[in-house]
């Protein structure tokens, strides 16, 4: 990975999805915009904020598909993430592990 890129394996798969009430919502249905989870897989040298294995919200809009050995991920720029869930942003007792 060079400079300030993301390397992102994408958490849900596009198809069905439930709500928290249990209403199954098709994969034609027209929704706003839409923020998805990944897990990092991979950075560059110059990204600061995000490891691998954190999870990482981003607009599905700004991304670039890429295929590694039949595998589909999505490579982004750092600046293009949204919010990073961590285990080591665990810190404190008040911490909730989300950097906004």
């Amino acid at each position: 990975m060079l400079h300030d890129r993301v390397l992102v394996r994408a958490d849900s798969a596009e198809g069905e999805r439930r709500s928290l009430g249990g209403i199954v919502i098709p994969a034609t249905a027209q929704v706003g915009r839409r923020l998805d989870w990944a897990e990092v897989v991979a950075v560059g040298q110059n990204v600061r904020t995000v490891e691998p294995g954190d999870r990482v919200l981003y607009d599905p809009e700004e991304r670039a598909e890429v295929e590694v050995r039949g595998v589909s991920y999505l490579l982004m720029r750092e600046r293009d993430l949204h919010a990073v869930a961590a285990e080591r942003l665990q810190g404190t007792e008040d911490s909730t592990g989300l950097y906004l």
